[in-house]
């Protein structure tokens, strides 16, 4: 998402630093403005916005079109940054709900969860503006009534790093997920929003990320319509999303964030889009610095506000780099743009302040009803606990599951014990005390007797220090730190390179302006009013370990260094953005008190953690000496998003740039998978990641496999619940799982044949579609009825699912649609999914209404339409022909009908 600095979904979670006090709104702010416009409906937010800008200046206007606008105080408007993430979870200086990774989110099948999902999202990113209202630190990232989601880019290859943060391969299931999240965060008033949600990014964008900001990317129209537009015109069209977000590549020849295709034809012409457009991070620079669309700045900016963008964000807004308006000015200068352009931009997006509350005069400010205190309540975290559940997709069961409540198991991977794969990318370092599945077994096992055996140093190390491991200087939980100001307060803008010269220069006072006990090494300070923007921080205490072994202990983020022991351990200079966590090995013994020094400069941007790893050098003779005295063997594997991530410098085998290169397990993980095999104890996998992985291996030799995802704070509880029996899995994969990328066209080739389900011609190792359940399923055979004007305008599909298993358990009926037999149309497609539960012998009748764009295709010519011909519609627990039960029934359409874009 983040552009020219590259600040990665980590940073963004440890980010959150300081920001400059801002004006309240005044009593005074303006109540009226201009009229709508002939033949629209009056829009009060759109009146408001209009006679505010009216009342700007010339160069107060420029400001206001970067992601950071500054304060207006004559006006009574504080100053605001459109940079808010909450893709999973809101992101900010005081502890949030962190739920599971998008994809996780996906394989619920449950529209309804995600939508419950977001409503509270909305809470409590409101919680942290009213926060930020309080500490004067509205202008900060992660302060606005907006968020930078969703993210409903296809997931059209499993190579691709971000492809965790989308809801997977799917159109259809993509665009009822992004809606429910939409309707979620914004909330259902006609008039205002909760916050604005922001689908991204727009379009036809899904790696690799190493050419994300040169790529041109040519798709067909076929392909285009098919495929890459359906989500986002969901979201815009039924959710009814205020903005959004504008990718970073050229779709054929034209950049996305200036692509008249996109921004004119498609969003403001035939979906008629009202609200705003924002540029992903540097896409507006990309335009003429990568992709040579423009020949300078000025023209760039120009390109991109004539196509339609409102809204640029620059990432050197993170250090607050002045003259980023600039271009803007000479753009007008030179006639490249018009005063009228500003002004319709600065309508749209004044509106949208005005419509969530951050202005006055169209609905109750912010500040009256939204409050820190809303964040992470425990009715929020109950609903992490079961969107966790209901994302674990249990790809195979030999009998072995659920344990027995006094199993013996012995636990083992890298990933047994972890904390830090749970949370998945874009996600905040501070939510509730994650569970890992150790301590989740643990919880739901009382009975059973657990061997845990640590893993050996791998690239997937590095959880947060947990707060029962630390101690302050006066014996309480956590660490003294310590926060010094500069000598100076910094300016509201620094010149391009200028920011280290100044604080060289100025440097920073020799007493500390707060000193409080923190509950861990973490970036807090937006909480502190009278912290500067800039300032160093210290975190003294001890680390106080629970077992006596070989750790790996370090810091990840950058621009800090690690005192351990009365010596230096490490520095992070040098450290880039989204780089893996600097560690080093040291033996450690319980109990004792180890002294730690954690020292870091905050340069507008902060972000660093205090980590650890628990490590043994022979995890394989370790593991054949509990397998021994165990019934199970329970090993935690997979991925983190520090691996597969967002244009991350890291190059390990299997990874590069934060894409994948290969779809197999880690080398020292297969080998651990096959030591356990080869104990003849039953070995269940359970799988963290955000991609699909080659289990053809697991799938032959494993007695159960548990797809969990990255499964958000209570992950690990949710998958020992599965485990233990306490819940009954119902996911299903949104993603194809191949075996290898050889089976795969070129990772850039944006093509869709060969690609996901509808298109894939081999065999999978899992298809789309699938899980499994402690309990079965049947269906009642199909019964059709068309519509009166024929199947063409609509068809409804009843049947009647009935639980026929003992255990009461969720079912995932899904619809697919099988088309005539015309070159280039889907193999098949989904068109309609339920998420019901049953108790045993339990029957539900199920309607699936579609209409005619459920029933299309799009032609070579890319004009969708119901194609006249034989169709066959398949409603069951999985794909038609995957061994999934089910029913299916033909029909036919006589006639062909056009549906409009």
């Amino acid at each position: 998402m983040v552009g020219s600095l590259r600040a990665s979904p980590l940073l963004l979670a440890l980010v959150l630093c300081t920001a400059s006090p801002a004006a309240m709104p005044a009593a005074g702010a303006p109540q009226a403005g201009a009229p709508a416009s002939a033949g629209e409906p009056a829009d009060p937010a759109r009146e408001l916005a209009a006679a505010l800008v009216a009342q700007l200046t010339p160069e107060e206007k420029l400001e206001q079109l970067l992601n950071t606008a500054p304060a207006i105080p004559r006006l009574g408007v504080p100053a605001y940054n459109w940079w808010t993430e909450s893709l999973h979870g809101a992101m900010g200086t005081l502890p949030t709900t962190n739920f599971p990774e998008p994809i996780g989110l996906a394989a619920s099948f449950d529209d309804a969860l995600v939508r419950r999902v977001g409503q509270v999202i909305a809470t409590e990113v409101r919680g942290l503006h009213a926060l930020a209202r309080q500490t004067g630190r509205t202008g900060r990232i992660g302060t606005g009534l907006n968020t930078w989601s969703p993210n409903i880019n296809i997931f059209r290859d499993p190579r691709w790093g971000r492809g965790q943060e989308t809801y997977g391969e799917d159109p259809f299931l993509a665009a009822r997920m992004g809606v429910a999240y939409v309707r979620g965060v914004q909330g259902e008033h006609p008039q205002w929003y909760d916050i604005v949600a922001t689908p991204k990014h727009y379009a036809v964008h899904s790696g690799p990320e190493s050419t994300r900001h040169s790529a041109n990317v040519y798709v067909s129209r076929r392909d285009l319509e098919d495929t890459y537009l359906p989500a986002f015109r969901a979201a815009i069209v039924e959710g009814g999303a205020g903005s959004v977000m504008c990718a970073y590549n050229r779709v054929d020849g034209q950049p996305a964030c200036a692509n008249d295709l996109l921004l004119k034809d498609y969003l403001r012409g035939a979906w008629g889009f009202k609200g705003y457009v924002v540029s992903d991070c540097d896409a507006v620079a990309d335009i003429s610095k990568h992709h040579h669309y423009a020949p300078d700045p000025a023209a760039a900016v120009a390109a991109a506000m004539r196509s339609g963008v409102d809204n640029e964000c620059n990432g050197a807004t993170l250090v607050d780099t002045a003259g980023l308006s600039r271009p803007y000015r000479e753009a007008l200068e030179r006639g490249l743009i018009t005063q009228a352009d500003v002004d319709r931009a600065l309508v749209r997006l004044f509106a949208a302040r005005y419509r969530t509350g951050d202005l006055p005069g169209l609905r109750p400010v912010s500040t009256e009803t939204a409050s820190p205190e809303e964040l992470g309540k425990p009715e929020h975290a109950a609903l992490a606990l079961e969107a966790a559940e209901k994302s674990l997709v249990l790809l195979k069961n030999d009998g072995v599951l659920p344990l027995r409540p006094r199993a013996k198991v012995a636990v083992v991977g890298p990933l047994a014990d972890a904390t830090r794969v749970l949370r998945g990318n874009y996600s905040s370092t501070q939510s509730a005390p994650p569970v890992s599945v150790l301590e989740g077994l643990r919880k739901a096992m009382p009975e059973a007797t657990l061997a845990h055996v640590p893993f050996s140093p791998t690239y997937t190390d590095g959880d947060p220090v947990p707060n029962s491991a630390l101690l302050a200087p006066d014996g309480r939980p956590g660490l003294l730190a310590r926060y010094y100001n500069t000598r100076q307060k910094p300016p509201a803008r620094f010149e391009p390179g200028q920011m280290d010269a100044w604080i060289a220069q100025v440097g920073f006072e020799e007493q500390p302006v707060v000193e409080r006990v923190e509950a861990d090494v973490n970036s807090r300070s937006l909480d502190l009013a009278q912290v500067h923007d800039i300032h160093r921080v210290e975190w003294t205490g001890y680390l106080v370990p629970p077992e006596t072994g070989s750790y790996r202990l370090g810091l990840g983020g950058f621009n800090g260094s690690l005192e351990f022991d009365g010596k230096p351990l490490l520095d992070l200079e040098g450290a880039s953005w989204n780089s893996l966590p600097t560690l080093a090995t040291v033996h450690l013994e319980a109990g004792k008190r180890y002294p730690v020094k954690v020292v870091s400069e905050a340069r507008v941007l902060a972000g660093i953690g205090l980590l650890w790893k628990r490590v043994v050098e022979d995890p394989l003779e370790r593991m054949r000496a509990a397998a021994a005295d165990s019934d199970v063997i329970v090993a935690v594997v997979g991925l983190t998003s520090d691996l597969e991530a967002e244009e991350a410098p890291v190059e390990v085998p299997g990874f590069k740039g934060g894409d994948k290169t290969s779809l197999d397990l880690l080398a020292d993980q297969q080998a651990l998978l096959e030591a356990a095999r080869a104990t003849g104890k039953p070995l269940v996998v359970v799988l963290m990641n955000g991609s699909p992985v080659n289990l053809a291996w697991a799938k032959q030799h494993a007695a159960a496999i548990i797809e969990a995802w990255y499964p958000g704070q209570s992950g690990g509880l949710a998958v020992a619940n599965v485990l233990a029996g306490h819940a009954n899995p119902a996911g299903r994969l949104p993603l194809t799982f191949y075996r290898s990328v050889e089976d795969l066209p070129p990772f850039d080739d944006y093509a869709m044949r060969g690609r996901t389900y509808r298109y894939f011609e081999g065999k999978p190792v899992y298809p789309f579609g699938h899980g499994l359940s402690y309990t079965t399923f049947a269906y009642a055979p199909l019964r059709l009825e068309p519509a009166p004007g024929g199947a063409q305008e609509g068809l409804k599909v009843v049947t009647e699912v009935r639980n026929t298993g003992k255990r009461a358990g969720d079912e995932v009926a899904q619809l697919y649609l099988d088309f005539p037999d015309i070159e280039g149309l889907p193999r098949i497609a989904l068109r309609g999914f339920q998420r019901v539960h049953l108790a045993p012998g339990e029957r539900r009748v199920l309607e699936f209404a579609l209409d005619p764009r459920d029933l299309s295709a799009v032609t070579a010519e890319g004009e969708r339409q119901v194609f006249a011909g034989n169709y066959r519609v398949f409603v069951g627990g999985g794909q038609p022909g995957t061994g999934a039960p089910g029913r299916e029934a033909a029909f036919k359409v006589d006639q062909a009908r056009p549906v409009e874009r």
